[in-house]
């Protein structure tokens, strides 16, 4: 009788009695238990394409995916389910959620770029409340795909569709430094750096631009005007002596190739070993590299 009232009991349970079961097993951090009860709602609800089973479904599945990723650091495993969470639920906002999550994994575990902007592009399109935020991290990967001019149309799409957005003094950084990759535009590069001052001065990444428009400069041979906004940046740039570094070395520059100069012995032959390359910074934070970001303008 005890085994037949039992067996009746376990009859009527649900799969919310499951999912709620193992949201208590995450909790109380036994991830083994909550998976099996996650797939135990799951396999209840198979077959159900009511609306409510739709919304367990993509619960159980978000949670379980969760669980392998979070609590168990098993990211192929959590990469196989958050993708089978967009395809069985893809309306779902687990499913939002799930790609945004697999963009990132994607982009770390796998360095499959592409397949990272596809998962943001599509939830882009659900125009979620950080779109601005997902929209960046789109212009960053291609940037980080070395197509610039794709990076470009991105960063300049996110400043014009979210013009109230924290991330358009971001937008407008990367902007620029996709511009200066691209050959014969470094000028227009410079308009654009000078626009994000223009727009938001008091951006931590200001001071960045202007380092950037005198390095510019000094590509084009003009020393002193590079000099000017390098004194200009060091008000209010983080790292005062990387900016000294290159004034030091423009002044050197300026030294070597005035007519007194010419001739000298200990001028001439002056090669002055170039200085260490400065620890990453934040110009870095927008996705270039280390080499483009503190670019060497020594001789």
């Amino acid at each position: 009788m005890c085994a037949l009232l039992g067996a009746l009991v376990g009859c009527r349970e649900t799969a919310s009695d499951h999912l709620q079961r193992a949201r208590d097993a995450v909790f109380e951090k036994r991830p083994d238990e909550a998976l099996v009860e996650y797939r135990k709602a799951f396999d209840m609800l198979r077959r159900d394409e009511s609306a409510p089973a739709l919304v367990l479904r993509a619960r159980a599945l978000k949670g379980a995916a969760d669980v392998y990723w979070l609590e168990q650091r098993k990211v192929k495993e959590a990469v196989s389910v958050y993708k089978e969470l967009i395809q069985q639920c893809p309306e779902s906002p687990e499913a939002l959620e799930a790609r945004i999550i697999l963009a990132e994994l994607l982009r770390m575990y796998y360095r499959d770029l592409r397949g990272s902007i596809d998962q943001l592009t599509a939830a882009l399109q659900r125009n979620p409340p950080q779109g601005a935020e997902l929209h960046y991290q789109v212009a960053k990967l291609y940037f980080e795909l070395g197509d610039y001019a794709q990076c470009e149309l991105e960063a300049r799409k996110l400043a014009e569709r979210f013009a109230t957005s924290t991330y358009v003094d971001d937008a407008l950084f990367l902007q620029a430094q996709a511009v200066h990759m691209m050959e014969g535009r470094r000028q227009e590069a410079s308009r654009v750096y000078a626009d994000l001052r223009t727009r938001f001065p008091d951006s931590e990444l200001a001071p960045h631009a202007l380092v950037e428009m005198g390095k510019i400069r000094a590509d084009a041979g003009e020393n002193e005007k590079a000099i000017e906004q390098w004194v200009e940046a060091l008000k209010t740039h983080p790292d005062p002596s990387l900016v000294q570094d290159y004034i030091t070395r423009a002044r050197k520059r300026i030294t070597r190739t005035t007519p007194e100069a010419v001739g000298q012995k200990a001028v001439a032959f002056d090669h002055a070993r170039a200085p260490p390359r400065p620890p990453r910074n934040s110009v870095e934070a927008v996705g270039g590299t280390a080499e483009e970001a503190s670019r060497d303008h020594g001789d």
